[in-house]
């Protein structure tokens, strides 16, 4: 069997809302505190130190008198986010990514559940904690007879919740062979080059929402820093961003799974997209295109 992911959008009741939102503020403070705490270790004594050194503190922190909100919560969330910050640090000592940076309030936040921190039953899932099951906008099915190993609930900055169910999925099967074989050349004016001579031109999503966005983001510097009209006006442009990013990324699947489903190889230029956007004349136009985005779909 696979693991798959399931992602569907619920709208929670204010009881809810009120314990996710504490829930995420847990998860990013003891997330940043185990951030500073060992960078804090790494400039002083060059130590790096490990995911059991750092929970042993999350304990400590519950002892502590100001922080006593963190028993109100979940422990599984808060766990998780500190072995998200092991696997950060590994990637980056392993030259996959850079150094993890500090969680922000205005990105949202997430948190995990593993299967001792909810319950699945009638096909609802059921939180630690919470007396009601999400109320999940159910878009499409999982499979039968599953049950989710992980619950991860999601805020984006738009102020959308999100809840992401993952499964062993049994109905998942290997795509027929094909002789198949296509080479890529991606570009600006055509997203795509097929070797087939076929040209996929480029949607261009940023430029078509670049008007409004415009709008949304004058009207955001004229609020007061600090003001609730400045939040709503942030609101309105995180909803944009969130327009534009949905789009690129339906229109990206969609291209990937055309690709893979239609061809047994498939050939494309090794580009450097990180260095290409340094050319602030083309970056907004190559990141408007999506190119890195696509490539990881289709690897």
């Amino acid at each position: 069997m696979t693991e798959r992911a399931y992602r569907y959008r619920f709208y929670p009741t204010a009881e809810q809302e009120s314990l996710l939102r504490k829930t995420l503020g847990c998860v990013r403070l003891v997330y940043n505190k185990a951030l500073a705490l060992r960078t804090e270790a790494w400039h002083k004594r060059k130590e790096t130190g490990d995911y059991v050194q750092i929970s042993a503190h999350l304990t400590q922190w519950k002892k502590q008198e100001d922080l006593q909100f963190l028993n109100e919560v979940s422990s599984v969330p808060l766990q998780q986010s500190l072995r998200h910050l092991e696997k950060g640090f590994t990637n980056f000592f392993a030259g996959r990514t850079r150094y993890p940076r500090f969680k922000k309030k205005r990105n949202g936040g997430s948190a995990e559940f593993t299967k001792s921190a909810f319950k699945y039953r009638d096909g609802q899932p059921y939180l630690a904690k919470c007396e009601d099951p999400l109320p999940i906008v159910w878009s499409r099915a999982l499979p039968e007879g599953v049950s989710p190993s992980t619950v991860t609930v999601k805020l984006d900055p738009s102020g959308r919740w999100f809840v992401s169910l993952l499964v062993d999925d049994p109905t998942v099967e290997a795509l027929p062979a094909t002789d198949e074989a296509v080479g890529i050349d991606v570009g600006l004016t055509s997203l795509l080059t097929l070797s087939t001579g076929e040209k996929i031109a480029n949607p261009c999503h940023y430029r078509k929402h670049l008007r409004k966005l415009k709008q949304v983001q004058k009207a955001l510097s004229r609020k007061q820093k600090g003001s609730k009209n400045r939040e709503k006006a942030r609101r309105k442009v995180a909803r944009q961003h969130a327009k534009i990013t949905d789009s690129r990324k339906d229109f990206l699947h969609k291209l990937s799974t055309r690709l893979v489903r239609e061809n047994q190889t498939i050939v494309v230029e090794n580009l450097a997209v990180k260095n290409m956007v340094k050319n602030r004349k083309l970056a907004r136009s190559i990141s408007d295109a999506g190119w890195g985005a696509l490539m990881r779909i289709m690897y």
